[in-house]
């Protein structure tokens, strides 16, 4: 996906992406109900794999997509090392878009290509490159991004973290410290979580210990979404992917990305909206849920994010929750036809089917917002399903909506606030 920033590449732009493109990741959900759950868990949703787009003009990667954006990128090379103010400096060479799609063509195997775009090293949205690859048994989408990330940061942990297979299917993952300090994410995966299309996803992420992030994605059709599969697999195997995202012109690219300009002293610093950890999450849910169900699973995504598997005696079900700030401002959307109650929290339910492809799924919702500038916001939700991505097990979730209310209103959530 094109799609890069250099002040903060993922998080602050992601969540303008989001709303900017309507949560169009997942179909069928009450849109404004659930779209702060949904931006709670962008992180691990929409991150996990690509910077890199497809052909598309504005679309979101399956498990982990970032906005897609067509290439506005002026033909032809570009190559300059001085900046942009038109002074020399000692920054690194620069790289256009026709020199990202010749490098790239270049590190991979003997083959044909089709639709190409990308992004040199000055855009403002940052390099990028994308191409249809053919070897010969199909063509195949491959796209390539690259950004600054803070080394040793919650992102870059969060980044390279292999996904809950509870919430994720996928097919192997491995996540590696290298030599040379550097930490390597290899993914085999799905476009579509809920496997309702036979997309595959493959990833490769790159962070070294300088902070520069090079991201590889790969899929077996000739686009990541509204493409027939064109073949079984996406074709760069593992080992390709590791020395492909690993060669080093691309650490070059991220050197040459322009640096944003340091703010003035006088300047307001940013604002930034708090984040509740997916542990402190957790371990509040597991303290609230009744004690005649039986934990068989839990998880925790960072941040805002947690969930849990009962089991009644009946069948397993799934329980997930987010907490989360700055929901105050589309409070009279999330909560319209919902009630307010003497403290002035506000409280909205929902029992409708479930947000993803299981076959007679329902999804069981209790929100709930705090009163006060914060915007604080618990929204539980309980499936009769352990697994929303497989078909119903069970005709109701394990927990009624009096049981949701009670957790969502508990007192206990005031203590992460």
């Amino acid at each position: 996906m094109l799609e890069n920033d250099r002040q903060d590449p993922f998080e602050d732009r992601l969540g303008a992406a989001l709303r900017d493109a309507g949560d169009g990741f997942e179909a069928d959900r009450a849109a404004l109900v659930t779209a702060g759950r949904v931006r709670g868990r962008r992180a691990l949703l929409r991150r996990r794999a690509a910077v890199v787009s497809g052909v598309a003009g504005v679309a979101l990667a399956g498990v982990g997509g970032v906005l897609v954006l067509p290439s506005d990128e002026p033909a032809g090379p570009a190559r300059s090392t001085v900046a942009s103010g038109g002074s020399p400096t000692a920054a690194a060479t620069a790289f256009s878009g026709d020199d990202l799609l010749r490098r790239l063509k270049g590190l991979l195997p003997q083959g044909t290509y089709g639709e190409e775009s990308a992004r040199g090293s000055n855009h403002q949205l940052g390099p990028a490159a994308h191409l249809v690859y053919d070897d010969g048994a199909g063509a195949a989408a491959i796209g390539i991004g690259f950004a600054r990330v803070e080394p040793g940061s919650a992102q870059v942990r969060e980044l390279m973290a292999c996904p809950d297979r509870n919430v994720t299917p996928y097919d192997d993952c491995s996540s590696d410290r290298l030599p040379d300090g550097s930490l390597l994410k290899l993914y085999r995966g799905y476009e579509y979580p809920d496997l309702r299309v036979d997309t595959k996803l493959w990833t490769a992420d790159l962070v070294t210990a300088e902070g520069q992030h090079v991201s590889v994605s790969e899929w077996n059709s000739p686009a990541e979404k509204d493409a027939p599969v064109s073949r079984d697999e996406p074709p760069l195997s593992t080992e390709r992917l590791r020395t492909l995202v690993t060669a080093g012109v691309w650490r070059e690219v991220v050197d040459a990305i322009p640096k944003s300009p340091k703010r003035s002293r006088s300047a307001a610093p940013r604002t930034e909206r708090p984040e509740v950890s997916g542990k402190s999450v957790g371990d509040t849910l597991a303290a609230l849920l009744p004690e005649e169900l039986d934990v068989v699973a839990h998880g925790v995504q960072e941040p805002e994010y947690a969930y849990a598997v009962v089991d009644d005696g009946r069948g397993r079900s799934l329980v997930q929750i987010n907490v989360q700030y700055g929901m105050g401002d589309v409070a009279g959307q999330l909560y319209a036809d919902g009630e307010t109650l003497p403290d002035g929290t506000r409280v909205a339910t929902r029992q409708g089917p479930g947000e993803k492809a299981g076959s007679g799924v329902v999804m069981w919702t209790v929100d709930t917002l705090r009163p006060g500038a914060a915007g604080f916001r618990v929204v539980i939700s309980a499936f009769n399903t352990g697994d929303q991505n497989k078909e119903a097990t069970r005709d109701a979730p394990a927990l009624t909506m009096e049981q949701l209310r009670q957790i969502a209103l508990s007192e206990e959530w005031d203590r992460l606030r």
